[in-house]
């Protein structure tokens, strides 16, 4: 079983979205250790002695600064997509707390908009390094 449905079935985080169930999309990204991966690709067995923080995780109340940044750059149009987009975001804040446009169009190309936000969340990632979220 994924952790995906462990998250979401079992635990009741269900701001961490099934997209395409292949990895592809990334709406079920979450940080392990840190580092974003797709949930629907984690089978559940595989999770054990591994910290992840889902978009739960981040703040109950978007206080996060990458939350904070979608919000004050209205990023989200249907919103499906954005917990992934969000902490894929942390991930990369993490990494390069000052990331240039190649840098964010390199790790967030790997993720599936639909709605085509990309220009406001490149914007949103921005203001979320200035915001301090790569603490």
């Amino acid at each position: 079983m994924p952790l995906l449905w462990i998250l979401r079935d079992v635990l009741g985080m269900t701001g961490t979205k099934f997209g395409c169930g292949v990895g592809v999309c990334g709406a079920c990204t979450v940080l392990q250790n840190g580092e974003a991966v797709r949930s629907c690709q984690i089978a559940a067995s595989d999770a054990n002695g591994k910290r992840f923080t889902t978009i739960e995780g981040l703040s109950r109340d978007a206080s996060h600064p990458c939350q904070r940044a979608w919000i004050a750059e209205d990023v989200a149009q249907c919103g499906y997509c954005q917990a992934g987009m969000i902490m894929t975001a942390c991930a990369l804040l993490r990494d390069k707390p000052n990331p240039s446009d190649a840098d964010i169009d390199a790790v967030m190309s790997d993720l599936v908009c639909r709605c085509g936000t990309y220009p406001r969340i490149r914007k949103a990632i921005h203001l979320a390094a200035k915001l301090g979220a790569q603490k």
